[in-house]
């Protein structure tokens, strides 16, 4: 599992890609045992990055689903889970305080 983050980060790293997070969600009551986060500088950089992951890591990773809307693009590996967001858009969905608490056991706790 460590090879293909690493791998995964590297692809994201080396094409550009700002601000990659890993979250280990292993046995936190979440649908992936991994998420990775990663900022583009724009749309278009979104768009590319994922080509970048499809080429460098296929036929190793089966793409279960892409959801795209340019600004946030969603790759489901299975039990990882890749956001690849334009910086305005990691801002107003703040998807790293989601993640961190659940990496924390913080979910469903009031603040």
């Amino acid at each position: 599992m460590q090879n293909r983050i690493e791998k995964i980060t590297h692809v994201l790293d080396k094409n550009k890609a700002e601000s990659i997070e890993v979250f280990d969600l292993r046995e936190k009551n979440y649908f992936v045992d991994y998420a990775i986060i990663a900022s583009s500088l724009s749309s278009r950089h979104t768009t590319a990055l994922l080509d970048h992951l499809k080429n460098d890591l296929k036929p190793e990773e089966n793409f279960n689903n892409v959801d795209e809307s340019g600004d946030w693009i969603v790759v489901d590996l299975g039990d990882i889970l890749i956001h690849i967001m334009t910086p305005e858009y990691r801002v107003k969905y703040d998807m790293e305080t989601f993640l961190s608490d659940l990496a924390d056991g913080k979910e469903g706790q009031a603040l």
